[in-house]
């Protein structure tokens, strides 16, 4: 998806693309490449550049289980990051940590469901 270019450059210089392919049964909540934009670009380049931040930002968007939007309503999920995301709504308007909204949601790959986001979600620590 063209629209999730930065997010899958992102995912190449944290060394994650097989970690996010292997893994089976997770949700990803997915930046735009507006999401990104959203970030001053000094900031977003100096995450860019640590691999460590990166791997805890980009995990953070990785819940390791399936959900369906029916899930997203009023919901607290466990991320790859080891923190929690929050998610709440209803029928076609969700969002994530209150803050990340939901633009296209339960898209399907082999191995995940895909929800794409307009907001980058940053971990708490």
């Amino acid at each position: 998806n063209p629209a999730l270019s930065t997010l899958v450059a992102a995912v190449k210089k944290a060394g994650l693309v097989d970690t996010l392919n292997n893994a089976q049964n997770i949700t990803v909540f997915a930046p735009t490449n507006d999401a990104f934009n959203k970030i001053p670009k000094a900031t977003l380049d100096k995450v860019l550049a640590d691999k460590a931040q990166l791997t805890k930002i980009l995990t953070y968007h990785v819940v390791g289980q399936k959900l369906a939007p029916k899930d997203l309503e009023k919901g607290s999920f466990d991320t790859l990051e080891k923190s929690k995301v929050m998610t709440s709504g209803m029928g076609e308007s969700y969002t994530v940590n209150d803050s990340s909204k939901v633009v296209c949601g339960n898209v399907k790959t082999a191995n995940a469901n895909v929800y794409i986001v307009d907001t980058v979600l940053m971990p708490k620590s």
